[in-house]
């Protein structure tokens, strides 16, 4: 019985992605079919087709899978512990720092075998 809704689960998936890549199809077709339209008209149309794609997307499997990971996702960004404004400048300063340091570093490092090589070379 489980396998029967599983057929019918993924029979009625295809059908809604086919009606999505339709509904897609019809947005770039018409749009360079009415060329001639204010382009406000096109977007507008364009919004329609996108949103109802959108949504008849959103009633696959794959994409009430997504709808679920999107709330799992807010619940642990609601988790995370950001950073003060203190910790994140003196985070920023220590970066920038390093950075600068290896920078002369490697300069000198880089004039240092230029000069060699350039004794070697003559």
């Amino acid at each position: 019985m489980a396998t029967k809704a599983e057929a019918q689960g993924s029979t009625s998936d295809l059908i809604k992605w086919l009606v999505v890549f339709s509904l897609v199809s019809v947005g770039v077709v018409g749009n360079q079919y009415y060329l001639s339209l204010p382009i406000l008209y096109r977007v507008i149309a364009l919004l329609a087709l996108g949103a109802v794609a959108i949504l008849v997307c959103l009633r696959t499997s794959k994409g009430s899978s997504l709808v679920v990971m999107v709330k799992e996702a807010r619940i642990e960004i609601r988790k995370v512990v950001w950073p003060t404004r203190q910790e994140t400048t003196q985070t920023t300063l220590i970066v920038v720092a390093v950075v600068l340091i290896m920078a002369l570093l490697l300069w000198g490092l880089d004039s240092l075998l230029g000069w060699l090589v350039s004794l070697i070379v003559g």
